[in-house]
């Protein structure tokens, strides 16, 4: 986990756009640690990654207590306006790959409103079912004619991280894994006020507004990531008191 802030990360990513690199950034919170806890496959995804933010309030409070008193979030639905201003002013081509049909043209709409100048290179909403690999492919093939430097993926979490770890050294572009910021720029989905984001509440918004699709990963996350976060810290208290003994 990195401890970049917002303007940090914004810098990084458009440095290692201009060099043309193959690369990828995850946006991390509770589900991601947990599911990298339980797979040792997500595990390699995530320790790959050129950059892990941390995208969820718990996460930057452990941190803080592990002796990281920087971590600050690095949430992707922020990230990417941030990213997205910075390229338009540095004259990146961008790239949108995700979400369904109406939501990445209401993505692409509102990027248009607020940059006008952006140059959008490449836009396609994938199959809701893994791509056969004449689809894999051609979007490859798409994505490498049309120049963009920075792929913005609006995928869930781990098949987002999963896709970007096995296109890596495939696609000559940042890729950048911002989850549900694609249905909160486009206003398909309603966001967490601010207040709840701030105080790590925001799983309970999104549970209230989609409770089939989530409460099975907050049942079943939640709990474990909180009793392993406190092991890890009374492991560290333990082992800093044995140094100083």
């Amino acid at each position: 986990m990195d401890s970049a802030t917002y303007q940090q990360a914004t810098h990084q990513i458009l440095e290692w756009a201009r060099q043309g690199r193959s690369c990828y950034v995850c946006c991390a919170c509770v589900n991601s640690v947990m599911e990298a806890h339980d797979s040792a496959a997500f595990a390699e995804v995530m320790e790959r990654a050129a950059l892990v933010t941390s995208d969820g309030m718990p996460l930057v409070w452990l941190l803080r207590c592990l002796g990281v008193p920087s971590a600050t979030r690095v949430y992707g639905p922020d990230l990417t306006p941030s990213v997205l201003a910075a390229a338009s002013e540095a004259g990146v081509p961008v790239g949108f790959y995700g979400g369904s049909e109406a939501v990445l043209w209401q993505l692409l709409q509102w990027v248009h409103r607020r940059l006008p100048n952006l140059k959008v290179a490449y836009a396609e909403s994938p199959p809701f079912r893994p791509p056969t690999p004449d689809e894999d492919r051609r979007t490859i093939e798409g994505i490498q004619a049309s120049g963009a430097r920075i792929l913005f993926l609006g995928l869930n979490t781990p098949k987002q991280d999963f896709w970007m770890h096995a296109h890596r050294d495939r696609i000559n572009a940042v890729m950048l894994g911002v989850g549900a910021a694609f249905d909160f720029l486009a206003g398909t989905k309603p966001q967490a006020p601010r207040w709840m984001q701030c105080s790590g509440l925001e799983w309970v918004f999104r549970l209230m507004t989609e409770p089939k699709r989530l409460w099975r990963r907050y049942l079943y996350h939640n709990p474990r990531f909180l009793v392993l976060a406190l092991a890890q810290l009374l492991r560290t208290r333990l082992n800093e008191h044995r140094r100083t003994t």
